[in-house]
């Protein structure tokens, strides 16, 4: 088969992958083999590819398709997230292009328009994926709003609130503004502000002895909520407010009598010792009024805007109500003064607006006794984190949990299977007739009438309403790696059974509560079962300034124009040559330039070989000792990258395999083996140099699956490896990669530390030719004298050459060099300009010299020696018997050029 002259990626991986979707290459059902499976963390359904998916998805990849070659059956389960508050964003935003208000639509109208949004747009990702060679089991391909997942997420809420886990009530919560629904603690970001500290005078209600204060001041950030304050809180221990005890005082601008109450949760340091209480718009507020029984007056619309306990401000945004206030306070004289100051601000994740802090009615899941399990999980290395210091971040999380606020105030998701009776009459036990939860409205009717058996009497019966809210999209994906299986419906089927628990979760630091720890918690909860075994926790991808990709900086390139650049290979290398595990990865797109020279250099390096004519002819010494040395690296490399991949260096592992074939295979092994113009290969030597190849690609595949694939096909000889008759797979991807057992060398040490010497020989006589001005062509003499291993003579001979000799004492003229113990020299006076050399070498003796005497003062230092670390006084030892050696070298060579 003839190979093209250049590479071409586009050409090459459409057709590849097509031929691995025909063949269903990816796709995996229970068997005898042992399993192994990911679950995609799953991507936004509407969303599209960019830089942190690449890395995250092409580590993936690797994992899977080294997983499959070691006989392992893999599976990777593709999916997306419906992902509430962005899709509903998303299609708001069309809606009101259109001229279309969310708010003149019925629920099941609005819906109609984000299911076409999402049929539309959705799955785009996926597609993306698989132009980076992704090896999912599409067939799987699952999303958090099907039938199964749907189902799954009722049967989970229904089961939790059974169990009590899960109840209905009034709390402070944040509240997003943009978005207008409330968000979870994890789902909030605290970012400094510069603002100002407002110090307002709150007058005294009641009549104070003559001369005393007339009012107090209270410091605060936001002078727009005092017409939510019910009480001032002062702390009972501290002096300076005491006067205040038992007094009422007036809020400012609205003037409503509020008492002073006294707590010490008061700092008696910060401010002016006073403390405005507003329970219906700060937490520790709201805890305040819980415990002294105060009013709560809740002064916002869910848009930001104030209501009409906002008195005159009725109608105005926060902030333009804040920068009013501020104005009618000094026209007032109620406002003493005002300081810069710089506070941290919670701003909603989804909408980076700045939350409110609200009073109201939600959903939500007691968190404490489901954390148990999951944070013991992760401590007792049942589950590995890689790296481990994200356990720390994992702990702090876990120790310092609340009850997770489940709804959402939205249409686009989980609507809450929660059914409240609506009846003609009131229900005879009296109060209200309340609320059923059930997986549908057929078991809700079922619930209802065995809670009330007189709504089964009502003439013209009884309706339903379910709840408004809608689920935090994090309450499906929780449940991802169970519910991609089946696990919550069919909880005993043959998927859940043998996939469950996955081997590996690959996703970023900044969702291990989000995600992986909810996960943890759901698989103990409903399999009794960690989800996974081992967390890779990914780095954030950041430009060369540091800063974090994103669009809205200009700062990211699109992932597709870089892959049509340079090849899905390329970017797949140039993303994981600087990606160690749980480190941000400094993107740079030389690195992808580097990926698609690699990808050239090995093109060009199999169209080399398989442009050599073969013989059956005697193998030439040196080629004979050129195979066994790379069976002991091939063997030495394979035992360390199966090392790496045990520890999820994964960029480690791709650099050490980037150097095993450009420097040792290519530089050097093919060098030595490589035949005369013109004149062919032994067939011995072929069939090794066939066999490395392959076996190289092999160890390549799962970092660069298309080239690999390509020119494993293109090999179609058969020959010799280990001994053994080599069967051929059709495709790479199902091809074997040998074990440690089957790369055993026993003198895998002994070849490689003389090939070692033999390549720091060869390199020095390449050095001298170069700084002389000698052609390779020139053949030249080697002479030797000293203690030397002559296995390696023929291919020195070949790659230097030379003629090499055992002498007792060097030629006259003659540059030398030590390797080891020996000392090797190389005549060349009659080659160059004697006088020049001479000056050059004087030159070097003299800057040895400089630099031998400071390493001479720190060895003669005793308090160094006696101090410094054994390996340090050491290095330094041997840097002085360096430099000695080479000092005694260059005198020789001077004098044998005089």
């Amino acid at each position: 088969m003839k190979i093209a002259t250049k590479y071409s990626p586009a050409e090459i991986e459409q057709k590849w992958y097509e031929y691995w979707l025909e063949n269903n290459l990816f796709h995996s059902e229970p068997d005898e083999r042992e399993p192994y499976a990911i679950v995609i963390p799953p991507p936004n359904v509407t969303g599209v590819l960019h830089m942190g998916h690449m890395l995250n998805n092409t580590i993936q990849d690797v994992l899977v398709r080294r997983a499959r070659m070691q006989g392992k059956n893999a599976c990777w389960v593709p999916g997306t997230d419906h992902a509430s508050i962005a899709t509903e964003a998303k299609v708001v935003q069309k809606l009101t292009a259109e001229g279309i208000s969310k708010t003149g639509l019925t629920r099941e109208e609005f819906l109609k328009h984000a299911w076409d949004w999402t049929h539309k747009h959705g799955g785009i990702i996926l597609e993306q994926l698989k132009k980076l060679g992704c090896s999912c089991d599409w067939e799987r391909t699952a999303f958090t709003m099907d039938e199964i997942r749907s189902e799954s997420v009722f049967k989970v809420f229904c089961n939790l609130y059974e169990k009590g886990l899960i109840y209905r009530g009034v709390r402070m919560v944040n509240w997003d503004p943009k978005a207008l629904t409330a968000l979870s603690d994890e789902e909030v970001n605290y970012k400094e502000q510069n603002g100002k500290l407002f110090y307002l005078k709150y007058k005294i209600s009641a009549p104070t002895p003559q001369g005393g204060p007339t009012y107090a001041v209270v410091a605060t950030t936001r002078p727009e909520t005092i017409m939510g304050d019910t009480a001032m809180c002062i702390n009972p221990n501290n002096p300076k407010t005491a006067w205040l005890k038992g007094k009422k005082v007036i809020v400012p601008l609205i003037n409503r009598e509020i008492p002073v109450i006294e707590d010490e949760y008061v700092d008696m340091e910060f401010g002016t010792g006073c403390l405005k209480v507003t329970p219906a718009h700060d937490i520790n507020d709201y805890m305040l009024g819980e415990k002294y029984g105060l009013p709560s007056v809740d002064i916002f619309n869910n848009n930001g805007t104030l209501n009409n306990n906002g008195a005159m401000y009725a109608g105005m945004d926060r902030f333009d109500c804040r920068k009013q206030i501020e104005r009618d306070l000094i026209e007032a004289r109620l406002l003493e003064k005002t300081e810069p100051y710089t506070n941290k601000v919670g701003f909603s994740e989804r909408t980076d607006v700045p939350i409110e802090p609200k009073l109201s009615m939600q959903w939500f899941l007691k968190m404490e006794d489901l954390a148990k399990p999951a944070l013991e999980a992760v401590e007792d290395d049942t589950i590995k984190f890689y790296p481990e210091k994200f356990k720390n971040t994992h702990r702090h999380w876990m120790t310092n949990i609340k009850d997770w606020c489940i709804s959402r105030q939205l249409w686009w998701g989980h609507q809450i299977p929660a059914w409240y009776i609506q009846a003609p009459l009131n229900p005879p036990e009296g109060g209200a007739w309340g609320f059923v939860v059930a997986p549908t409205e057929e078991k809700a009717r079922e619930m209802a009438i065995a809670m009330h058996p007189s709504l089964g009497e009502i003439e013209g019966g009884f309706s339903l309403k379910q709840d408004e809210d809608c689920l935090d999209t994090w309450f499906s994906s929780w449940l991802w790696p169970v519910s991609v299986f089946n696990g919550i419906n069919r909880p005993g089927n043959p998927d859940i059974c043998y996939y469950y628990p996955t081997s590996d979760l690959v996703t970023g630091p900044d969702i291990i509560f989000f995600w992986v720890a909810r996960m943890i918690m759901a698989g103990e909860e409903f399999r009794g079962k960690e989800p996974f075994r081992n967390v890779y926790f990914t780095g954030i991808v950041r430009d060369q300034l540091g800063r974090k990709m994103a669009k809205q900086l200009g700062n990211s390139p699109d992932p597709i124009e870089l892959m049509n650049k340079y090849g899905a290979d390329g970017v797949r290398m140039g993303m994981l040559f600087s990606a160690p595990a749980g480190n941000d990865l400094l993107f740079d797109e030389s690195l992808c330039e580097q990926g698609r020279n690699f990808c050239n250099k090995i093109w060009n390096a199999f169209r080399l070989v398989k442009g050599w004519e073969t013989a059956d002819i005697e193998q030439p010494i040196e080629n004979n000792i050129a195979n066994d040395w790379f069976f002991a690296a091939i063997a030495k490399a394979n035992r360390e990258v199966d090392d790496l991949f045990l520890k999820y260096r994964l960029s480690e592992a791709l650099t050490l395999l980037y150097k095993l074939f450009w420097d040792d295979f290519c530089s050097w092994y093919l060098e030595i083996i490589k035949p005369e113009y013109g004149k062919p290969i032994d067939n011995k030597t072929y069939n090794h140099v066939l066999g490395y190849f392959e076996y190289l690609l092999k160890l390549l595949h799962p970092f660069m699956p298309f080239i690999t694939e390509e020119l494993f096909n293109n090999i179609e000889e058969e020959f010799y490896l280990i001994d053994n008759k080599y069967v051929k797979s059709k495709t790479i991807m199902t091809s074997p990669i040998y074990s440690e057992v089957e790369w055993q060398d026993e003198e895998e040490e002994y070849r490689i530390a003389n090939f070692e010497t033999a390549k720091e020989i060869i390199t020095n006589i390449r050095n001298i030719r170069a700084s002389k001005n000698i052609s390779p062509k020139e053949k030249l003499a080697l002479q030797v004298s000293g203690a030397y291993n002559n296995d390696y003579t023929d291919v020195i001979r070949k790659l230097a050459n030379v003629e090499i000799e055992q002498v007792s004492e060097k030629s006259a003229g003659s540059v030398s060099f030590m390797v080891g113990t020996a000392e090797f020299a190389v005549p060349v006076g009659n080659l160059i300009n004697a006088e020049e050399e001479i000056d050059k070498m004087e030159k070097e003796i003299i800057r040895l010299e400089g630099f031998l005497k400071s390493v001479n003062a720190k060895l003669g230092n005793e308090r160094f020696v006696a101090n410094a670390k054994p390996e340090i006084v050491e290095v330094e030892r041997k840097k002085q018997a360096d430099a000695e050696t080479k000092i005694a070298s260059l005198r020789e060579s001077i004098k044998g050029l005089k």
